[in-house]
């Protein structure tokens, strides 16, 4: 590749991940740079990391945009392309019968987020958007003003378990307690949904009677430094292709969903 491939980060903490796809960048695994690291939290240690290797860095504080929204609902700031049915109808992380406040607290509010996120991304164009333990989930906003093709969508998630299994934020913890044999982490595309986009890759990994819940995590990690620069390896070389499969569910309805399929290289 002539051009360098582009990622950016969001990330919420620590950046691990982040880091072990920084390494694979300059090690050139991937032939690739990050374009930029952003993040909810002003106080993510991943930031620092990102800092250290002289990439961009910007904050969009969630929690306080959150909290004067609820002080003062009717003074919030929404995008000019807000439109509350249209994101309603199309979100899939809230369930029908949530509190029709709370919906709206939350739609409303991530929509103002987003819109800041979009605007400290726009001065660093790139190819892939990565979500590096970023602990927000995005909305129809946001998405699909990233996946500007439906076909060719570009935000990837890791998510610590196998997924469709233990969605959610603590994926190694339910593993864990649910007394699995077996854990795992998952790359997958994002959609409208908390962790239900197409899955890339995943790696898994023998659960002992000797395993605590520290020691699942720990392998659990190895795993993702390894999974997540391989699936973005993957992205860059144009070797992962979204299709439509239908299936029919138990009652003979007839569903349809997308999968990735990984071309040869």
């Amino acid at each position: 590749m002539d051009k360098k491939f582009r990622i950016g980060a969001l990330i919420s903490g620590g950046g691990t991940n982040l880091q072990a796809i920084i390494d694979s960048c300059e090690a050139g695994k991937i032939k690739g740079k990050l374009a930029f690291v952003g993040s909810d939290n002003p106080d993510a240690k991943g930031l620092e990391r990102a800092r250290r290797h002289k990439i961009p860095t910007f904050v969009v504080d969630y929690t306080s945009i959150i909290k004067r929204f609820k002080k003062k609902p009717d003074k919030a700031l929404l995008p000019d392309d807000y439109n509350f049915d249209d994101l309603l109808s199309r979100q899939t992380l809230l369930l029908k019968n949530t509190d029709s406040k709370k919906t709206e607290t939350f739609i409303m509010t991530r929509a103002i987020a987003e819109k800041e996120l979009l605007d400290k991304m726009k001065p660093y164009p790139f190819d892939l958007l990565i979500l590096a333990g970023f602990m927000r989930n995005l909305t129809p906003y946001f998405i699909d003003r990233v996946n500007t093709d439906p076909d060719h969508p570009r935000i990837m998630n890791i998510h610590p378990a196998l997924l469709p299994a233990f969605s959610g934020t603590d994926g190694y913890g339910d593993t864990f307690q649910y007394g699995c044999k077996v854990g795992g982490c998952t790359v997958h595309f994002i959609d409208y949904g908390e962790d239900t986009g197409p899955i890339i890759g995943q790696k898994a990994f023998q659960i002992e009677n000797n395993d605590t819940l520290d020691t699942i995590k720990k392998k659990g990690l190895a795993l993702e430094w390894e999974l997540y620069p391989e699936c973005i390896n993957l992205f860059a070389k144009n070797r992962l292709k979204t299709v439509k499969v239908s299936y029919i569910l138990q009652n003979g309805e007839e569903r349809e969903r997308r999968i990735v399929k990984i071309l040869g290289s």
